[in-house]
Parts: structure tokens; C-alpha cells; sequence
């Protein structure tokens, strides 16, 4: 090959490492924190949080890396996003930690069976968008005010992140987030004083947590994470695939996620899936013009997401000593571009309209019945309405 033949290669590979690098940049600062809160919510030590974001990062790095190169396809993967706002609402179950790593054990099981099994595949895809869509809104909702909490609780601190968050969606809207999460760390370095010992143990280190297995955080976060995972993650992932032209067999890709969720949760780690948001720019046009050259993306997010996860354990014991309802704030300015999606895609289809404000008022309420969480009662009665409905509209059809 000559001299100019291989620069102009390289050339062509740079825009799309340039863009997977920057996915996995836009998607770690943006969304880190809310990781790190939900463990912690959930009954994580500062180590176990830090070792659940490293295990986490090191199996996106090794799926996003192995699975690009051996499809040549720009298949992305990241942790749910949608998840970790649930886990956050959730708190600690019976059984603490333990019982929270068993529950992502439980939820790797089934998003392997999901692949295994067609029938449980075609019942999870045939969950109404305009339902999932308001069961994830109602999780976010919460999260999505802890903005305005905490002007009220922090003002000093809290309205330089949300001046710095506007000022980047005016000029800069991808980096608007992480934008407000420098800005957070700097006001936190800046006021936050650190307890002796703090940052003890904060080396990158992975540490083992044995998964207990209780009813409680089966049903309370395992089947509700499943769902929001699937119907959040998963199938939004493939239909950004099938918008930018890449037909993909998705049995594989739920067992290939469904392993390392599995095989993380003994490490503490929130489940892996298939990107969606970030998938965007790893498999869109900005990667490359060329669809045939994008596969070197989501290589290159897999690379820098190994980089980032030898940051997870500082990241942790910094984010332990600040203030939580901080924390959530930035978090929360994270997911309002979700929420609004979200609420659009739920109240789009007026035939639905009803089912998904049930679903979404039901979810947001946050109340805990026989055992069994908000989003879970959510789900059922908005299902339930949209059968209802759909029923009486038969029936007087019929009777015409």
C-alpha cells in the first residue's frame, strides 16, 4: 500500500473513532452520576458503587470492542440509563445490597431467555410503546424535579450548574450536560470537604458481592428493570440500527448483554444493553458517510469506556461526601431531554391517551402495594385500561 493510499485510510477512520469517542465521553459524563446515586440509593457502599461503574464500563468496553470487530457493524452498547433512574426512586430492599445485585443477577437471566425464547422476545415487543413510554416517565419525573429541589435547598450551588446547563443548550446542546457536570465538579471541589479517609481505597478495583436472591427485590427491581431495559433500551437500540439502514439478528444481542449483566452483577454492576441515545452517533451519518466504515465507532467507545472505567472508584468517593440532592440535580438535567421524549411518545397516539396518563400518574405516585412497586402498578393499569378501552370500542362496534 502506498504512502497516500494509507493516509487517506486513516483519514477515513478518524471521523468515526473521533465520533465513538465522543459517544462514550457525551454518555459517561452525562449520566456517571446517576449510576453512582442509584447504587448508593440502593444501599452501596462508596467501594461497591465505584466497582459496580468500573464492572459496568469494562463490559461495554469489552461488548462494544469485541462485537463491532466481529460483525464489522456499528453495534453499540451502554448501561440503562432508564434503569438507574428507576433503581434511584427504588431505595434499599430487605436484604440490602446483596439483594439489589441479585436482582441485576435476575435481570441478566431473563434478558438471556428473552433471547433464547422467541415467544418471550414477541410478549416484551408487543408491550405498547405508548405504555412503556409513560412508565418511564413517571420514573423520571421525580429525578427530573430534584433541579428545581435543590435551587430551593442550595441555591448557591444549584444555580450555577442550571445557568451553565442553559447556556449550553443554546450554543453547544450535546455538550450542554457535560458542561453542567464540569461545572458540578468544580463548585464541589471548591466546597466540599472531604472526611479523613475518604479516598481510601478509591484505586480501581473491582469488589465481589455475593447476589442474595429475595422476593422483595424480585419484584420490586429485578421484573420492573427487566421491562424498562427492554422497552427503553433494547428494542429503541435495534430500531436506531434499522433507521440507519443495518439489519441485525437481536436473539444474539440480548444473550451477549444478558451474560455480562449477569456476570457484572456479582461485581455490583447496574445491566449492559444495547445503546440508544449514543447509538445515534455511532451509526448515523456523523460516524462516517460511508455506513461500511461506521463499525469503527462503537471500537472506539469500547477503548474509551476501558480508559473511564479507571476512574469509577475516585469518582465514587468524591460523589459519596457531596451533597446528594446535588448530585440528583445534575442527574435530573440529564434525563429531562428523556422525559420529554418520553411523555411525546406516550400521549402520541390519542386511542392511548388515557392508558399512558393512568400509566404515568400511577408510576409517578410512587406508591408501594402488596410488595410490588409503582412502575409495576403502572404497567398493569395502564394494560388494563387500554384492554378495557379497546373492548367497549369493539363491543359498539358490534352493535352497530
Amino acid at each position: 500500500m502506498s504512502d497516500r493510499a494509507e493516509r487517506s485510510r486513516r483519514r477515513d477512520y478518524a471521523q468515526p473513532i473521533m465520533a465513538g469517542a465522543l459517544a462514550a465521553i457525551v454518555g459517561y459524563a452525562s449520566t456517571f452520576t446517576l449510576v453512582l446515586a442509584a447504587l448508593s440509593e440502593a444501599g452501596a457502599s462508596p467501594q461497591q458503587a465505584g466497582s459496580g461503574l468500573m464492572a459496568v464500563c469494562l463490559s461495554m468496553a469489552l461488548l462494544n470492542v469485541i462485537v463491532a470487530l466481529r460483525v464489522r457493524t456499528p453495534i453499540s452498547f451502554a448501561w440503562t440509563t432508564p434503569g438507574a433512574a428507576f433503581l434511584l426512586t427504588v431505595g434499599e430492599p430487605i436484604g440490602g445490597f446483596p439483594a439489589v445485585a441479585g436482582a441485576f443477577l435476575l435481570t441478566g437471566i431473563l434478558i438471556i431467555l428473552t433471547g433464547i425464547i422467541r415467544p418471550l422476545a414477541r410478549l416484551v415487543a408487543a408491550l405498547p410503546g405508548a405504555i412503556a413510554n409513560a412508565m418511564l416517565a413517571g420514573m423520571l419525573l421525580s429525578l427530573c424535579l430534584a433541579p428545581i429541589h435543590a435551587v430551593a435547598e442550595l441555591p448557591a450551588l444549584a444555580l450555577p450548574i442550571l445557568l451553565a446547563w442553559a447556556i449550553g443548550m443554546r450554543f453547544a446542546r450535546r455538550y450542554a450536560v457535560p458542561i453542567a457536570v464540569v461545572v458540578t465538579g468544580i463548585l464541589l471541589v471548591a466546597t466540599t470537604k472531604l472526611p479523613p479517609g475518604a479516598l481510601d481505597g478509591s484505586w480501581p478495583s473491582l469488589v465481589p458481592v455475593m447476589p442474595v436472591f429475595t422476593l422483595d427485590a424480585m419484584a420490586r427491581i429485578a421484573l420492573p428493570l427487566y421491562i424498562v431495559t427492554m422497552a427503553s433500551q433494547n428494542l429503541p437500540g435495534l430500531a436506531v440500527l434499522q433507521a440507519n439502514g443495518y439489519s441485525v439478528r437481536p436473539a444474539p444481542l440480548f444473550v451477549l448483554t444478558g451474560i455480562a449483566s449477569a456476570v457484572t452483577a456479582f461485581f455490583g454492576a447496574i445491566s449492559s444493553n444495547l445503546a440508544a441515545i449514543t447509538a445515534a452517533i455511532c451509526a448515523g451519518p456523523e460516524a462516517h458517510p460511508d455506513r461500511s466504515m461506521r463499525w469503527a465507532a462503537p471500537v472506539a467507545a469500547g477503548v474509551t469506556y476501558g480508559l473511564l472505567a479507571l476512574a469509577a472508584s475516585l469518582a465514587a468517593a468524591f460523589i459519596a461526601a457531596s451533597p446528594p440532592i446535588l448530585i440528583q440535580a445534575v442527574a435530573g438535567l440529564a434525563l429531562l431531554s428523556s422525559l420529554a421524549g418520553s411523555l411525546a411518545s406516550a400521549l402520541g397516539q390519542e386511542e392511548m391517551r388515557l392508558p399512558a396518563t393512568l400509566t404515568f400518574v400511577t408510576t409517578a405516585s410512587g406508591v408501594t402495594l402488596l410488595g410490588l412497586g409503582a412502575p409495576f402498578w403502572g404497567l398493569a393499569a395502564g394494560i388494563g385500561m387500554s384492554v378495557l378501552l379497546h373492548w367497549n370500542n369493539r363491543v359498539a362496534a358490534e352493535s352497530k
